[in-house]
């Protein structure tokens, strides 16, 4: 038994923890383990993923540090216990009764000073932060740091800076909060920190970058986080976070094979896992990849373990509807959406969405709407990615509501914000519109050289659906224009041979009815036309269908 248990103990020491893990079970099974010793397999069990078997030995050290009168450790075993349990909303009330378990334990050591009453204070400030106690949350996290700086406790201090740090940002103390963040990043970096806090922080610091757009440090962080998973191969807990942010930055950079393996692995890594809170966003982040790559049946299932899992499945959702030309199924999903998101990130990523889809249906009231809410959330994040969303939205419903050349303005500045993000799908869509615009205004050359570059970026990221489109219209605009008309005005008239009505045509093209009825007026007077159906009788003589 005292041989199993020197390899724990080693083991532990080299963070090796699946071994630390099984030698600790093993002698355990041979004698009890001191609480020790207990805590020892407790973060062990937690960092191979086996969150209950954590739980269970962080409850028997507390049981044995208390029959050893050892009040203060007793008071730490029931503080990290409901660290393990912070992200289960469903044993909030669980985790209320460990803390005040902590609580009275620690006032009744009569003040003395400890880092374990740092990391009670770090608890409560978290919980008074989710009730909307900012200023309150921010002091309480003040406090704990104060302790950790005075005993020279890393952990204690890196995780109330960071906290502190977040309260200050969601004051909308910019500087100060992200000077926190990087003060407290250099010690993760460092290795000066444990394994608990260290991932705590890197994931935390992660949803940062996210909530304010800060696409630089969530680079910067996600590369950090990624080379400590690494590190750590038995690792389970952090690693889906850090799979699910490369995901997303490969897919936002264009290296969508490496994407959706790394989107694979995180949902394979969190399946073997014991109630992943972060199981609903990689199945949302591979449901995603499926969409823009065309594969709707593998795409809606995804969403749905998505859902299922806790994460709404929107806009994602919305668009692959969208995509399948069930626009009614997107329209209301989406406006549902609307009504329902509040979060900016969440928000910007929905509004974005909007645009699209409420252009489809024909509201372009409600598109500009959606537009014009993204353009002043970028105006107050001042982020890069947010501006160049915001300009192809803007970009998008000027085309539709008939302004070509205010449109190309916007796009163009989307185009650049796009390129200097590296973002090359979303400058292709970019490009895709601009090749309608110049459509619009009859430069067909200008349009044939947007569209022939979005559709070359398309077929090379395997974005398929987005490749057929452009490839539809690119047929479409090359097609022998007949009478004088236009790409666009032919385009138009085999709408009109197809029985639509303005309404509809205009949801099909995404412009403006008013556009369309200028078309229309444009086909009848170029065509010597004088109705709906000479304008087809017209189509069909002349194969335009």
């Amino acid at each position: 038994m005292d041989d199993t248990l020197a390899r724990g103990r080693a083991a532990f020491e080299r963070q090796a923890w699946a071994e630390a893990h099984a030698a600790l079970i093993a002698a355990d099974r041979t004698s009890p383990l001191d609480p020790e010793d207990l805590e020892r397999l407790a973060t062990a069990a937690y960092l191979v993923g086996l969150d209950e078997a954590s739980l269970e030995a962080r409850t028997r050290a507390f049981h044995a540090f208390l029959q050893r009168g050892d009040t203060i450790r007793a008071a730490g075993s029931a503080v990290f216990r409901c660290f393990g349990l912070v992200e289960r909303r469903n044993r909030q009330a669980e985790i209320g009764g460990w803390v005040a378990r902590a609580q009275r334990l620690l006032d009744d050591c009569q003040g003395a000073e400890c880092a374990e009453r740092g990391f009670l204070l770090c608890l409560l400030a978290q919980r008074t932060g989710s009730e909307g106690n900012i200023d309150g949350s921010r002091d309480l996290f003040a406090q704990a740091a104060a302790i950790g700086e005075r005993l020279r406790h890393p952990d204690l201090t890196a995780l109330a800076r960071h906290g502190e740090g977040r309260a200050l940002l969601r004051l909308e103390r910019t500087t100060a909060g992200l000077a926190r963040l990087d003060e407290v990043m250099v010690s993760i970096t460092a290795g000066e920190v444990g394994p608990l806090v260290t991932g705590i922080v890197y994931c935390s610091a992660l949803s940062v970058c996210q909530d304010i757009f800060d696409l630089r440090r969530a680079q910067e962080w996600t590369a950090a986080l990624t080379a400590w998973c690494a590190a750590h191969p038995d690792m389970v807990p952090f690693r889906g976070a850090c799979l699910i942010r490369r995901s997303e930055l490969l897919q936002l950079h264009g290296a969508w094979h490496d994407a959706a393996e790394e989107a694979r692995r995180a949902c394979e890594r969190i399946a073997s896992a014991e109630d992943s809170p972060d199981a609903g966003a990689a199945f949302y982040q591979q449901a995603e990849l499926f969409r823009l790559r065309g594969d709707f049946v593998q795409a809606d299932e995804a969403y749905r373990q998505a859902s299922r899992a806790g994460r709404r499945p929107q806009p994602g959702l919305a668009l692959l509807r969208l995509a399948q030309g069930d626009i009614g199924a997107a329209e209301a999903a989406i406006r549902s959406a609307l009504h329902e998101t509040k979060a900016p990130r969440a928000r910007a990523q929905v509004l974005h969405a909007a645009v699209d889809v409420l252009l489809a249906a024909g509201d372009l009231a409600a598109a500009g709407g959606a537009a014009g809410e993204l353009e002043d959330l970028a105006r107050r994040a001042d982020a890069l990615v947010l501006r160049a969303a915001s300009g192809h939205a803007a970009g998008a419903v000027a085309l539709a509501g008939g302004e070509p050349r205010l449109a190309i303005e916007r796009l163009r500045d989307s185009w650049d914000a796009w390129r200097e993000v590296g973002a090359p799908f979303e400058v292709a869509r970019v490009r895709a519109l601009l090749g309608a615009a110049y459509a619009a205004l009859g430069d067909e050359e200008g349009a044939r050289m947007e569209l022939d570059a979005a559709l070359e970026a398309f077929e090379h990221l395997g974005a398929r659906p987005d490749a057929d489109r452009v490839s539809a219209v690119r047929s479409r605009e090359a097609a022998p224009a007949s009478g004088g008309l236009t790409g666009r005005e032919v385009e138009v008239l085999r709408q009109i041979a197809a029985g639509k009505t303005n309404r509809a045509i205009a949801g099909d093209l995404a412009i403006s009815e008013k556009t369309v009825a200028r078309h229309v007026s444009n086909i009848f007077t170029k065509l010597d036309l004088s109705s709906r159906s000479a304008a087809t009788a017209y189509a069909y003589e002349h194969k335009l269908l």
